[in-house]
């Protein structure tokens, strides 16, 4: 099992490929093991932004969770009030009861009392609303891109940059904050990240190219008006690719010194709207430090299992990379439920004429690029004891 994380040369793109470091020199403090409160109960939580897509998609990946249990729903001044069966639309599956009768409180933590909480908030509102829960001591798993690129807080995908997390001490003494916030990235970001990060740690990413084809999903509820989208491709998501071209440098980076040296990788992005209902696609061209074979690439794929802490939580899937053979694959129809749409599947790695290397590769952007990730990231939390020293306090 691998427990080494991703390295980057340290000054200009032609410098040389350093070796990674050891996770356990990085950061003692993320290695304890704790699972559930004291008492023996599953920890409260609450979601801010509930009634809204991602909010629902946090409502059912929590469903039945071993560790956690929904104590609180939030969301607009409009929804306050009303049984949350009442004021959300609900949109896949059946609704928990349990659930479905709670009363909808407004996003405050005057009135939210839950230790961690999870925002499925709008960027437009969720920057100050985050804050005031972490100035009060939450613990906060933030799917907004307001504080991502923030130098004190982890951007993080568990498997690829766990290790990220012992920023939470810093990021508490700078702010005086008793809580935290946490970030995951950007759905797209998360995929190309996951795909490159074996591949970064044993030759270091250069340069990336890559188009994404986004699926509907990732633009909310009701998000593309249907003529605009069926039998169409929309070259333009706003935002998009300024994202995955400023978040993958600090994902794939390196913690040292309380701060995160970004990755120095050039990246370029095209991000497109597909008519695909859940999972986005990463077409890669890739260079690297030290040029592998595609044979070396494959075999480095296949033998990743990532940031050590993180494997075996919860919400973890039985492989956090899947290599797919076929030449048509990964498919979104065909594979992007893996892992209980946790995978990221992998395909098509071949030689490229330009860079390096080609590759496919395709997530699940509701649940791995979204609420699933964020519910990761909190189990990690619980596993190494910030959670229970957090509320400590």
């Amino acid at each position: 099992m691998n427990s080494k994380r991703p390295s980057v040369a340290t000054s200009a793109l032609s410098a040389p490929f350093s070796p990674p470091d050891d996770i356990a020199r990085m950061t003692p403090a993320l290695q304890s093991t704790h699972t559930a409160p004291a008492n023996g109960k599953r920890w409260p939580v609450a979601i801010l932004g509930a009634t809204g897509a991602v909010g629902q998609a946090f409502i059912r990946t929590l469903n039945g969770h071993p560790w956690f249990e929904i104590t609180e729903v939030a969301a607009s001044q409009r929804s306050a009030g009303k049984r949350y069966a009442d004021a959300a639309r609900w949109l896949e599956d059946e609704l928990d009861p349990a659930v479905a009768a709670l009363i909808v409180t407004t996003c405050d933590p005057q009135s939210v009392k839950s230790p961690i909480v999870f925002s499925a908030l709008d960027s437009n509102v969720a920057g100050e609303v985050e804050a005031a829960f972490a100035k009060a001591g939450r613990i906060v798993l933030s799917n907004a891109k307001n504080y991502r690129m923030e130098p004190d807080v982890p951007l993080v995908i568990p498997e690829v940059n766990g290790d990220h997390l012992a920023l939470l001490t810093h990021q508490r003494q700078v702010r005086g904050w008793t809580g935290a916030i946490v970030t995951n990235a950007n759905c797209a970001t998360t995929v190309i990240a996951a795909a490159l990060a074996p591949l970064h740690e044993q030759f270091g990413v250069a340069k990336v190219f890559v188009t994404t084809l986004q699926a509907v999903s990732g633009a909310g509820y009701p998000g593309v008006p249907s003529l605009d989208i069926m039998g169409n491709v929309i070259p333009y998501i706003g935002d998009e690719e300024p994202k995955i071209e400023s978040e993958l440098g600090k994902m794939l980076g390196k913690l040292e010194n309380n701060a995160i040296t970004h990755a120095p990788i050039v990246i370029t992005a095209h991000a497109n709207r597909v008519a695909v209902e859940h999972g986005h696609t990463a077409c890669m061209s890739v260079g690297f430090h030290r040029q592998p074979s595609v044979d070396e690439a494959i075999e480095t794929i296949r033998n990743w299992k990532g940031f050590t802490p993180s494997l075996g939580l919860p919400t973890s899937p039985e492989h956090v990379l899947y290599l797919h053979e076929g030449n048509d694959q990964p498919q979104p129809r065909r594979h992007v439920m893996m892992g209980r749409g946790m995978t990221t599947s992998i395909g098509r790695v071949r030689k490229c004429n330009m860079l390096d290397l080609r590759m496919v590769a395709m997530s699940h952007n509701v649940v791995r690029g979204a609420a699933g990730g964020s519910v990761l990231n909190a189990e990690l939390l619980v596993a190494t004891g910030v959670v229970a020293e957090t509320v400590a306090q």
